[in-house]
């Protein structure tokens, strides 16, 4: 099996719950909500809601807000990438890999503007081969395109197999099974997927990085 390792972005490479919270800070405080409004952004947020332009729907509801929908979507889009951070070990994890002979991708979900924010602010764009987004290439994990689009920009090809890291049971898991590749879940107490099993489960995406320098030796 070739040396391709696969990531996820949110709340895989970079703590996405953290930044979410920071916002939801800014958000109410902007907004002169209160305290109280912090916990219920969290709380929808966390009842994983399909879409976030339906998530700022019920925002601007709850709350009466003036600004349409949308707005509020696009503003958060361009304040998230400020928020977020990768850990500079996690980078560490990342180059060495490279260095030992690894191709490193990036699989995500989520539109355009709003991941590639992400991927440039943090830095994670200059530490990977390759990376393939949702929202530029109109499919979605669990879609297998996805995979073999950034199969493709790290040089390879999934046919020689590889491996996915990433948190949720389906799209990273479930779609990395579909794509032939070998995984590794980062549990963060959501309900597995048990129809797609992963080949390991750990709880920080360091522990994902050990397993795979320890593969490759």
């Amino acid at each position: 099996m070739q040396r391709l390792a696969l990531f996820d972005l949110d709340n895989t490479l970079i703590d996405l719950d953290a930044a979410f919270l920071l916002w939801a800070h800014e958000f109410a405080e902007e907004h002169r909500l209160g305290r109280k409004a912090v916990d219920h952004l969290v709380k929808l947020d966390r009842n994983g809601l399909p879409h976030r332009e339906l998530f700022f729907t019920k925002v601007r509801e709850r709350f009466k807000l003036s600004a349409s929908a949308a707005d509020l979507w696009a503003a958060y889009r361009r304040r998230m990438p400020h928020l977020v951070e990768c850990r500079p070990e996690v980078m560490a994890a990342l180059t060495e890999l490279r260095a030992s002979g690894w191709r490193v991708g990036v699989v995500t979900n989520g539109t355009a503007d709003n991941q590639l924010g992400k991927l440039q602010r943090t830095g994670l764009a200059d530490v990977v081969d390759g990376y393939a987004l949702s929202g530029a290439e109109g499919i979605r994990k669990p879609d297998v395109g996805l995979f073999e689009i950034a199969a493709r920009r790290c040089g390879v090809s999934l046919a020689d197999g590889g491996w996915m890291v990433g948190d949720h049971p389906v799209a990273d898991i479930g779609g990395g099974h579909a794509a032939g590749l070998r995984t590794i879940w980062i549990d963060r107490g959501t309900q597995p997927d048990h129809e797609h099993p992963p080949d390991h489960v750990v709880t920080d995406v360091m522990c994902a990085t050990d397993i795979l320098q320890d593969i490759g030796k």
